[in-house]
């Protein structure tokens, strides 16, 4: 693979990846009904919204849950796994459809592990640093991970004022990378 190519790669690969992330995260919001008041949700619903609207038409919600971003997710993944191979110097024809279809299945599941095991690391951080903070992104980094860190708490109740939900959490998200990792 040539400078260019790489580079090229690179360069697709991380503005991809990151405009699925936001569209992932726009998911998470809407499930986990996080405040759409908030800047940096305005932000992601902006950004977001040119692909999702028509998809929206297409494909409509179930049960709370926003089919089309998690269908827009994947078909974007789909499309940078092909043209990152593409870029690489294979044939589309030699590449096999389901095989990218579960190669994309996998990297989403990465990525939302990823997404919560970031906004667990900022939290804690932010915990020691900056706690109660009014943040909008600390605040949206809670609403995000509450409902998984509740659940936790309920099992595992704070000790002496030290909540262990986080580090169980992070525990259970590295055991799944591992895992989906095993699988890419």
């Amino acid at each position: 693979m040539s400078a260019l190519s790489s580079s090229l790669s690179f360069l697709i690969q991380t503005l991809g990846g990151l405009y699925i992330m936001a569209v992932l995260i726009r998911f998470l919001l809407q499930l986990v009904r996080a405040d759409f008041y908030n800047p940096i949700s305005q932000a992601i619903v902006k950004a977001t919204s040119p692909l999702l609207k028509p998809l929206r038409k297409i494909i409509p919600g179930f049960g709370g849950i926003d089919i089309a971003s998690l269908v827009l997710a994947l078909i974007l993944q789909i499309v940078l796994l092909y043209v990152l191979l593409l870029i690489g110097g294979y044939s589309i024809a030699a590449i096999p459809f389901p095989g990218v279809l579960i190669s994309s299945l996998v990297k989403l599941g990465i990525e939302f592990l990823n997404i919560y095991m970031f906004s667990l690391i900022v939290i804690a951080i932010s915990s020691w640093i900056a706690p109660n903070s009014g943040n909008p992104g600390l605040m949206l980094l809670h609403q995000i991970t509450e409902p998984l860190s509740s659940r936790i708490r309920k099992v595992i109740p704070p000790i002496g004022g030290l909540d262990l939900s986080l580090m169980v959490l992070v525990i259970i998200i590295i055991t799944l990378k591992n895992f989906l990792g095993a699988l890419a």
